[in-house]
């Protein structure tokens, strides 16, 4: 799916996702099967990978609006606009409410892992906060941490403190999104438990609509969380994950500099990386990916 096939204004194009002008204080996303890493776009993209990123998202913010509401308005082609009802967009777009984002990534880790495993390493802390002494990598922390970054148009995020969130918040907003980024993830982790899958952490974007905080862009999906199987959860290690780690593993073994351009996939690595997003979909929400919309 292309920007080209939708004729509405353009609002943003990211590294996954297409957002457009939907009318009506609305937006249409729409998410590529395009995939990242190292901060860098590959060339190959990942069959069916943006119809799984709307399927997980539509099925969280379901799931999870007792917790807070979401700002998905519907992902039913029949509700877009007539400028976006084609072919190509079904399963991987959502019209969603335009809401004014917070300018943090409202990020809750259950496991050390990933940056926040580098700076305990470095300095025996996470987000600037004492943890401690002899965590081994992929942990389970003693309980689940709030854990803010900045948000940037390139490059890495910005891990900063609670305190740092609330001044570019406000207290009483900074709060709000600590509570409801914990709660979530609390509620979705045991949820994903009892299917035989950690989620190590993840990250969520939050805005205001209408004055009322919500969760939007996606949420719990392979590419804003660490899904780990529980039969392959050992502290001391790298859990396998149901996302790109293949393309991340395949990557790792080149003398590549991590800069534009990057090298070719291989096919088997593509396919590889497509099988662990599905399998994710499935497992957590135990539906079958076949009967999303979009397939062929």
């Amino acid at each position: 799916m292309s920007a080209q096939h939708v004729n509405l204004p353009p609002v943003h194009s990211g590294k996954v996702r297409d957002i457009f002008d939907a009318g009506g204080d609305r937006l249409l996303m729409i998410a590529s099967d395009r995939i990242s890493a190292f901060d860098v776009v590959m060339d190959e993209p990942v069959p069916d990978k943006g119809r799984v990123l709307t399927a997980m998202s539509a099925y969280w913010f379901e799931t999870l609006a007792d917790v807070l509401p979401g700002h998905l308005i519907s992902t039913d082609v029949s509700d877009f606009p007539p400028e976006a009802q084609t072919s190509g967009v079904a399963g991987r777009a959502m019209l969603c409410h335009r809401a004014e984002m917070l300018p943090i990534e409202c990020i809750v880790r259950g496991y050390l892992s990933g940056s926040a495993w580098k700076e305990y390493q470095l300095r025996g802390t996470m987000h600037g906060q004492a943890l401690p002494g002899g965590l081994r990598e992929s942990d389970k922390l003693p309980e689940p941490v709030f854990t803010p970054s900045t948000k940037v148009e390139s490059g890495h995020d910005e891990n900063i403190s609670y305190d740092a969130a609330v001044e570019l918040v406000g207290a009483e907003l900074a709060e709000q999104a600590r509570a409801a980024s914990l709660e979530l993830y609390r509620r979705a982790s045991e949820a994903a438990a009892q299917k035989g899958i950690i989620i190590a952490d993840t990250k969520f974007e939050m805005g205001m609509v209408r004055g009322s905080l919500v969760v939007a862009d996606e949420v719990l999906t392979p590419d804003s969380s660490r899904f780990w199987p529980v039969e392959g959860w050992a502290p001391g290690a790298t859990p396998p994950s149901y996302d790109k780690q293949p393309v991340r593993d395949y990557l790792s073994t080149l003398d590549w500099d991590k800069q534009h351009p990057p090298p070719p996939l291989p096919e088997e690595v593509v396919n590889a990386s497509a099988a662990r997003y599905v399998s994710a979909y499935e497992i957590i929400t135990g539906r079958r990916f076949a009967d999303w919309p979009g397939g062929s």
